[in-house]
């Protein structure tokens, strides 16, 4: 690999501290935790997005359903009651009307979290299957900035700036490679002093620069951090494999750190969802022979790269819950 190719890009970087903060967070100690990356909210993205649980709450999570709740369905779920209930009388008043509520209730039904009927008057009744737990303990956001410059730290101040004064984290970080200087770059930015500063090594370990402050959320953001938590749950960090072409001859999952990056042979370089797309020139489908060569007729080495990255999440997940 070349020395230009040899560093690591944003996106690379990105997936190595999903990994490590799966791994082994937090800085100060273990906590349980699951991962996901390029979440938020419309006015404000972060890289990483950690949630931290509590392990029996978050089983019984796990336990009500695998797949996340969008925003309508949390609705539904969160105040679905413990006994027959028409879904008015059971659901607080929304700020649009109620008809757009009934396809929540009728889509919950069909995932098999809630049961419905019709009760009195033809009105669609409906109650929990178990109740929705109170799972997430914390939310935390981590900026990834590899190369972490006087240019990249003046662009990146105001939007730590406002994840300070927003607080709809618990604890905001930037994350930087390490440099192996007496003082690390990042230290010597101009950044929130709320902010903590972590340094990631090659080998996938983490140094803490910088201790961040604890935030205060506000208390009316309760439901925008629980649906945030939701996606982040619904979606992972192993989910950039959906938008790239695992399915291409040149597609490879290398091994930098503690993590699997994607990497493409025929440009020697790892690469980002924006480079790994149906745009690529450098993009040749799997030869059919791979596809019958000890995997399954439907599907290739690229397909099992897929069910790789999605039990590789199960079972972090699974991880978590705690032990009989």
């Amino acid at each position: 690999m070349t020395e230009s190719a040899d560093r690591d890009p944003e996106f690379a970087f990105e997936l190595r501290v999903c990994r490590w903060a799966e791994r082994a967070w937090h800085p100060d100690g273990p906590r349980p935790a699951f991962v996901a990356r390029q979440l938020g909210t419309r006015d404000r993205r972060w890289d990483t997005v950690v949630v931290e649980v509590d392990p029996d709450a978050f089983a019984a999570r796990r336990a009500l359903s695998t797949d996340g709740f969008d925003s309508d369905l949390l609705r539904v779920v969160r105040h679905a009651p413990a006994d027959w209930q028409w879904y008015r009388d059971a659901i607080p008043k929304p700020d649009f009307p109620w008809r757009h509520v009934v396809p929540a209730v009728h889509r919950a039904a069909g995932r098999g979290v809630v049961e419905k009927r019709r009760g009195s008057r033809n009105r669609v009744e409906y109650q929990q299957i178990a109740p929705y737990p109170d799972w997430v303990e914390r939310i935390v956001a981590i900026e990834n900035k590899p190369d972490l410059d006087a240019s990249a730290a003046r662009a990146l101040a105001d939007q730590l700036e406002h994840d300070v004064e927003r607080g709809l984290a618990d604890e905001v970080w930037v994350a930087t490679e390490a440099t192996g200087d007496r003082v690390e770059p990042a230290l010597l930015e101009d950044l929130p002093v709320e902010v903590g500063i972590l340094s990631l090594d090659d080998d996938g370990t983490i140094d803490v620069l910088w201790h961040p402050s604890t935030l205060t959320p506000d208390p009316d953001d309760a439901r925008r951090r629980l649906v945030l938590a939701e996606r982040a749950y619904d979606r992972g960090w192993r989910s950039y494999v959906d938008t790239m072409r695992p399915d291409c001859r040149h597609f490879e999952l290398a091994r930098r750190g503690m993590a699997l990056v994607p990497r493409c042979a025929a440009k020697d370089c790892f690469q980002s969802q924006r480079e790994c797309a149906h745009s690529c020139s450098a993009f040749e489908p799997e030869p059919p022979a791979w596809r019958m060569n000890g995997w399954p007729i439907e599907g290739g080495p690229g397909k099992g790269l897929r069910e790789l990255l999605r039990a590789r999440r199960e079972r972090e997940r699974e991880r978590m819950e705690p032990s009989e």
